[in-house]
């Protein structure tokens, strides 16, 4: 399997509390209670090392509170290469009702100063050498500006890695510069940064195409019960998911990410790399927590999703 640098520039460790339902002013009890040393590069990097492959993991971490995060390095065998910063990694809360719903409290996190961003980069260029593909999902942290992430992605296409981003808002503008390899924004994210609508198939076609034309090979949008379209080059296909009950929807397109890279890694075909991809996913929002717990329920899901080509596909620019 491959050798994989998952990047997490603004981790947090995840507390998610399960309740009936949430009624805001007033006392709420909750139900059950999990944690979960987290971010979305993190997530990425513990489904993929579940489908084999060896991860180093980096980014800023904060000095104060690391031991959850160790703890997670050491049990799943992760090399850690990230940078200690002053203060504690930031706290998320997420509140999850019986309808579903899902409630969202990101805390801000630690500031990141102008050395500490010259150590990742230079720890990078000394960590990143030998690894078969990047991947850097997330937030920014306090003190990071868009055009750090865009020179970090530039620093690692120069060393000769694909790079897959996962980001939203400035940072995901910043990156589109340095044309990673891969993308994989949801509808929304992806209407912010054209500043328009793309509920539509041949809206995010168009999209698609403008972003290969600038040097973005692969596009995967996610689209949560609707399922996922991809548009690689000379493909544009739909992936639908089975309907599944839904504990928790955090993780799951990271899961789908990590889906995506691990089927293309391995050379599968497009439409076994969407199928186990989206399937990966599916079972990502049954649970509260990342990783594949269930190999025999991943095979059942991934038998009961839909790949299709999307309708009057055309020729993707290369």
């Amino acid at each position: 399997m491959a050798r994989i640098l998952s990047l997490t520039l603004n981790p947090a460790l995840d507390l998610t509390l399960s309740l009936e339902r949430l009624t805001p002013g007033q006392v709420n009890r909750s139900q059950a209670q999990a944690s979960h040393a987290a971010g979305k590069g993190l997530n990425v990097a513990q489904v993929l090392a579940d489908l084999g492959h060896s991860l180093t993991v980096s980014g800023f971490l904060g000095a104060d509170n690391p031991e959850a995060f160790e703890a997670l390095f050491a049990r799943r065998g992760f090399v850690d290469a990230f940078v200690r910063v002053p203060g504690e990694t930031r706290s998320n809360i997420k509140l999850v009702e019986a309808d579903g719903r899902i409630t969202d409290i990101n805390g801000a996190g630690p500031l990141v100063d102008a050395a500490a961003q010259a150590e990742l980069l230079a720890r990078l260029d000394a960590t990143a050498p030998g690894h078969d593909l990047v991947v850097v999902a997330g937030s920014l942290p306090r003190g990071v500006e868009p055009g750090f992430l865009g020179e970090l992605l530039l620093r690692l296409k120069r060393l000769g890695l694909k790079v897959a981003l996962d980001s939203s808002g400035e940072a995901l503008r910043a990156g589109l510069l340095a044309a990673p390899w891969m993308i994989k924004p949801n509808t929304d994210e992806l209407a912010e940064l054209c500043g328009r609508s793309l509920d539509g198939i041949e809206a995010q076609r168009d999209e698609a195409f403008h972003l290969q034309a600038l040097g973005v090979e692969q596009i995967v949008i996610s689209q949560g019960a609707d399922g996922v379209n991809w548009f690689g080059p000379g493909l544009a296909l739909h992936a639908q998911p089975p309907r599944v009950r839904v504990a928790s929807t955090v993780g799951a397109g990271d899961s789908l990410l990590a889906g995506m890279v691990h089927g293309l890694l391995c050379g599968w075909p497009a439409a076994r790399t969407l199928r186990h991809a989206t399937a990966i996913a599916a079972q990502a929002v049954t649970q509260v927590g990342v990783g594949i717990n269930d190999s025999a329920q991943l095979q059942q899901l991934e038998g009961a999703v839909v790949v299709q080509a999307l309708p009057e596909q055309q020729e993707v620019p290369r």
